[in-house]
């Protein structure tokens, strides 16, 4: 499996196994939990991308049973997470409304209740879920650095950020942000045009993207764009997920797709995608379907 290197003590590896919907699973015991991360680790998929929020503020904690219950995992492992979003459930039940909070005493807390909910004593890259548009960028610049200074944190990084949002952030810290974790996808395609991998890209930043099969959209839909990736699935003999994913690794940005789901089947498969051969007018063929006219 491939590597994508973010600082000198941290890499990820170029295929991410999200946990977005692991408290949706009907079994979210250790041992269920373990056996999603070994059938990653077959494939060389070592990085688990995780947020404060999912689950209404449990997800960290299911995977953090699985991590006690299963001495030296841990160790195995880059573990990814968010902060940043306050929403009227789990610990933050008793809010008014949902808000963002990037202030240093709420990233703070954040962070000691991820490591303490994970059974962990760092946090491989932490990202800013969303931007705040009461964002102190001093302030939260500074804690982000004074996390990653403690050995808390070993990386940070953003997610959902346009390029400003992003520069402003930059501008007040000593450490580089890492990454930005956006949508990405042939259902979501935006990013290839309106400047968000430019800027990145420039920077020599990677990549990782949500959602790389559309929330599961590129799976179930029909049309034109749906049969050329199950004609493409057909002669390169993986599924219809492999391709689409395929495409996001063909880009010469070096995109990190972060793939979940709780199917033990289709986590087994998740590194198919490293299979197929995704050639540039392959690549523009199924960009063209999916923006629904050719290129200008």
């Amino acid at each position: 499996m491939e590597r994508i290197e973010l600082n000198a003590d941290v890499s990820l590896s170029r295929l991410v196994y999200g946990m977005w919907r692991i408290g949706d699973d009907a079994d979210t015991s250790p041992a269920h939990v373990q056996a999603k991360i070994e059938a990653c680790l077959e494939q060389g998929i070592t990085t688990i991308d995780q947020a404060d929020i999912y689950g209404g503020y449990t997800a960290e904690a299911i995977l953090g049973r699985a991590l006690r219950a299963a001495n030296g995992l841990r160790d195995k492992l880059e573990i990814v997470t968010k902060c940043g979003i306050v929403a009227p459930a789990g610990r933050h039940a008793a809010s008014r409304v949902k808000h963002y909070d990037t202030s240093a005493g709420h990233i703070n807390a954040s962070v000691e209740a991820s490591l303490r909910d994970m059974a962990t004593d760092r946090i491989d890259l932490l990202l800013i879920h969303r931007p705040d548009p009461f964002m102190d960028a001093c302030e939260t610049g500074g804690a982000l650095d004074a996390l990653v200074k403690s050995g808390k944190v070993k990386a940070v990084g953003v997610s959902n950020f346009r390029p400003w949002d992003f520069a402003l952030l930059q501008s007040a810290m000593s450490t580089p942000l890492s990454t930005n974790q956006i949508e990405l996808s042939l259902s979501a395609t935006d990013a290839f045009t309106n400047g968000d991998l430019a800027f990145l890209q420039e920077r020599k930043r990677p990549i990782m993207a949500w959602s790389p099969l559309g929330g599961g959209s590129l799976l179930t839909r029909g049309g034109v764009l749906a049969t050329a990736l199950a004609k493409i699935a057909g002669e390169q003999d993986v599924d219809v997920a492999a391709v689409a994913v395929a495409w996001l690794l063909a880009h010469p940005a070096a995109i990190i797709p972060v793939l979940g789901t709780n199917n033990l089947q289709r986590i087994a498969a998740i590194s198919d995608a490293n299979k197929v051969s995704i050639d540039r007018q392959t690549w523009f063929e199924l960009y063209s379907l999916a923006i629904g006219h050719e290129v200008p």
